[in-house]
């Protein structure tokens, strides 16, 4: 009987080894997209530190540009662009420009909104350079990098056309968003670990948000200033939002509560809910495949070119 039981298992494993064997090289496969990488371009400066942010350009340009923020904690670094999280993008002919931006609180979290803004301008300005259609911009991002997506795609302007700075006269708008849980009302924090019970700032970022955050009365205008919540209208790209129901750091209802806001405005917006997943899950790299389907839905489609013309 034991012979036969080691016998079945033999073969039942081994068709499961196989399949197993099959998936790990294709998600290495998947995850090891080939891409062109132009390091550390500056796109402006804060203070004394320069800004910068890399380029990742595919085989084969689709001619539409993915903005990553690279942020968590509203803090920022080489160290976090791992080309493996935007794998997805790159096979499908996106090229992805990784931005990142001086941690807080050495800057304050106002400052660094606005320097990804100006990095959305610096892009489109080099827009011929690096091979893309500058009105075909998609923003993604996660936690604070999601924050910051949604910064934008609800505060994207025109450019100012007298700007001595020639980057400053281009737009600010992006077309299409996609962001993993991201805090959308500063103001109302609910059930979040960093709501501190007083009205006032997350209570691990209160020096990110600078010297205005220390009057309760001075952090509401702050507040408002930073939630996209609070700027939403019927022009904002296209969104999606994927959020865990555990997480308890950024909780669903800031999610939930930003997409009704964005339907009565008539806005894009679709929100896919993770049941059980809490800030962050092993399997996001799957939720990313989806991100690209989104942009593929909604930014339109040209036909795969050659590397781009700067090569």
């Amino acid at each position: 009987m034991v012979y036969w039981l080691k016998k079945a298992a033999f073969w039942l494993g081994l068709p499961l080894a196989i399949l197993a064997a099959a998936a790990g090289g294709f998600y290495w496969y998947w995850a090891h997209a080939p891409y062109r990488l132009t390091a550390e371009v500056q796109y402006g400066q804060r203070d004394q530190t320069p800004l910068l942010l890399d380029v990742f350009t595919p085989p084969r340009q689709n001619g539409a540009a993915v903005l990553m923020m690279v942020s968590g904690s509203w803090k920022s670094g080489a160290g976090s662009v791992r080309p493996f999280l935007f794998a997805p993008f790159l096979r499908k002919g996106y090229t992805v420009f990784a931005i990142r931006h001086v941690s807080q609180p050495e800057c304050t979290i106002s400052g660094i909104v606005e320097d990804v803004t100006r990095a959305v301008r610096f892009v489109r300005t080099n827009a011929q350079q690096y091979g893309v259609d500058p009105q075909r911009f998609g923003v993604i991002g996660g936690s604070s990098g999601g924050h910051l997506s949604l910064m934008l795609g609800t505060g994207g302007k025109a450019g100012n056309p007298t700007a001595a700075d020639l980057v400053e006269r281009a737009s600010s708008e992006v077309q299409c968003v996609a962001c993993f849980y991201p805090p959308t009302d500063l103001l109302n924090l609910g059930t979040s670990t960093e709501n501190p019970g007083d009205g006032g700032p997350p209570k691990s970022f209160r020096k990110g948000f600078g010297p205005r955050a220390e009057s309760l009365d001075e952090w509401k205008k702050l507040g408002h200033e930073l939630s996209p919540i609070y700027h939403v209208t019927s022009r904002m790209p296209p969104t999606l939002i994927v959020h865990g129901d555990a997480d308890t750091l950024v909780p669903l209802d800031q999610s939930q509560r930003f997409v009704e806001a964005a339907r009565k405005e008539a806005a894009v917006v679709q929100l896919e809910v993770r049941p059980g997943k809490g800030h962050g899950w092993p399997t996001m790299i799957f939720d990313i495949v989806g991100f690209a389907r989104w942009f593929d839905r909604h930014l339109t489609a040209v036909r795969p070119t050659e590397a781009s013309p700067h090569e």
